[in-house]
This record gives C-alpha cells, structure tokens and sequence, in this order.
C-alpha cells in the first residue's frame, strides 16, 4: 500500500504536467500548419507600370513591371506571400469579373487574390472608370489656344467630367467593401494619383498638349478625383495614400531626370502618361510609410 500510495501521488503531479505538453505541442502544430499571410496589390496601369522594365510574362497583356510600386515595397511590408493582380486598362468591375487583354490569357478577376489569409491590400483604382483616356486625347491640342478642352467636357454649367467621378463613388466603395468581406483581417490602402500636369502655371504645350487656359481645369479634376478617393477611403475602412503631394514638381512637364511621369512622347521606357521607375519608386515610398505608420488602418469588423 505504500508503495501503491507512493507511486499513485507521483503518477497524479506528472500527468498533469504531460497535459499541458500535450496542449502546447498541439498548439505548436496548429499554428505551424495554419497557411502564410499575403499582402494582395489591386489597380489598373498606374499600379501596374506598363513598359517600366522588367515587364513580368505572366498575363503579358496587363503590361505589368516587376518594378512596379508594389514589387519594389513586398519585402518590406512584413507579409511572407505577395500576389500582384494589377492589370493596364482595369476599372472597378474588373474587381470581380475577368478582364479581357491582348495578348492573352485574360487576367482573372482580381479579387480572385484575395483571401482570408490577407493582412494588407493596395489598390489603385478610379482613372479608367472616369475614361481616363478618352479625356486625356479629347483634351490634346494642336493649338496652344482656347480651351477646348472645358469647352468639351462643361456644357451648359454641368461638369461632366465631375459627373463622372462623382458616378465612380459608389463604385469604389462597393469595391472596398468587397475587399473587407473576402479578407476582414486586411489593412487596406488605397493608393491615389500622382501629379500629371505642373502644380502651378500654364503647362508645357506641345510637350504636354493641353493649353495654357485648359491646365487649370485638368489639374483640379484630377485633385477631385483624389478627393473622392480619400473620401471613399475614409467611409470605407480604407486609408488613403497621397501620392499627389510628393510628387508635386515631379510632373510630365520637369526634365527626364526629374519627372515621376512622363509626357504623351515618353523619353524613360514608361507609357505616355504614365508613372515612369522614378515614378513607381517615389510611389512605393508613400505606400510604405502609409503601411508603416503605427496608426495604419483600421481592420474591417
């Protein structure tokens, strides 16, 4: 019996201790087989950096750069995996439907990226939504005259350009929402547009087309555009990155070493009016700060 007794009072103060062994290694083992987290880059051309080099083969037609923004901040951004879906020419329905490009295959809806393992989105998006394009050739000049382009787009006291963006809101909001229901973990960011035309002046026609008279406007619809963004960011869970301040005296109209965008003739290997690797990097550098602020952005739920 004393013996029994002995050997029972060891047995009860060790199975104990084995339990909680048991519950740690258990532990141990659910973490390490739980799936990496990923940082998840969303957006059209100026995400993408079409003809930046090293332009990537997979989805050749997205035309997009190893160099891009994204690229150049994914190590830094503390997330093991790293999916870029940015692809030139998408707007907000190509969030979560395919987008059809030349040469294929079609990028996938770039939403298909996401998931719950998530932890940090950017998405640059709204520009094409708005026919960023179609304004940018209907307001070149010949001329440096007039303004044909607010003579275009203002017809009888009715903003059209500013309808646009307006229209564009709700859209990117949906977009926000959508990400925040695929990843609630994310920290999400939405990345705006950098300068394009000079912050002050007349422009630089014909290097940039757009007339002295017609620089003014163009300048403020793209700061309105910025501003619906933040504004959306804001109402949605987001936080916005301004890009358009540091890039300020950076624009298409600064000589080849300076400019972060360049003109409708490109002279660094960038799309015409489009951010060109000095462009992409001092992107990069606003994204990063945004993504390493101690604040950062709010968890969706």
């Amino acid at each position: 019996m004393q013996v029994m007794h002995v050997a029972g009072g060891r047995g009860r103060s060790r199975w104990p201790a084995l339990g909680a062994l048991l519950v740690v290694g258990l532990a141990l083992l659910g973490t390490a087989c739980q799936p990496p987290t990923s940082y998840v880059a969303l957006g059209d051309s100026y995400t993408a950096g079409p003809v930046i080099p090293v332009q990537r083969t997979d989805y050749p037609g997205c035309l997009r750069s190893d160099h891009n923004y994204p690229a150049l901040i994914k190590s830094s951004v503390g997330q093991p995996v790293f999916r870029d879906a940015s692809c030139s020419g998408a707007q907000t329905k190509d969030m979560t439907q395919t987008q059809h490009v030349s040469p294929s295959p079609d990028n996938p809806p770039q939403f298909d990226r996401l998931d719950a393992t998530t932890r940090v989105v950017t998405i640059g998006i709204g520009g094409n939504d708005i026919g960023f394009t179609e304004i940018a050739e209907s307001c070149s000049s010949p001329t440096p005259t007039g303004t044909p382009c607010q003579d275009q787009w203002v017809k009888g006291g009715d903003d059209l350009i500013t309808d646009r963006i307006n229209a564009t809101a709700p859209k990117v909001a949906a977009v926000l929402q959508g990400i925040h229901a695929r990843s609630p973990q994310a920290r999400v960011y939405v990345v705006g547009y950098p300068a394009i035309l000079p912050e002050s002046g007349p422009g630089c026609w014909p290097t940039m087309p757009i007339t002295p008279g017609d620089v003014p406007y163009l300048r403020a619809k793209e700061k309105e555009l910025n501003a619906m963004l933040s504004v959306q960011a804001a109402a949605n869970g987001a936080v916005f990155v301004d890009t358009y301040t540091p890039s300020i005296g950076h624009d298409a109209c600064q000589l080849p070493t300076v400019r972060w965008v360049e003109p409708v003739v490109p002279v660094n290997p960038a799309a015409p009016i489009h951010p060109n690797a000095a462009g992409m990097q001092g992107m990069a550098q606003a994204v990063l700060a945004a993504v390493q602020a101690p604040t950062g952005a709010r968890v969706a739920g």
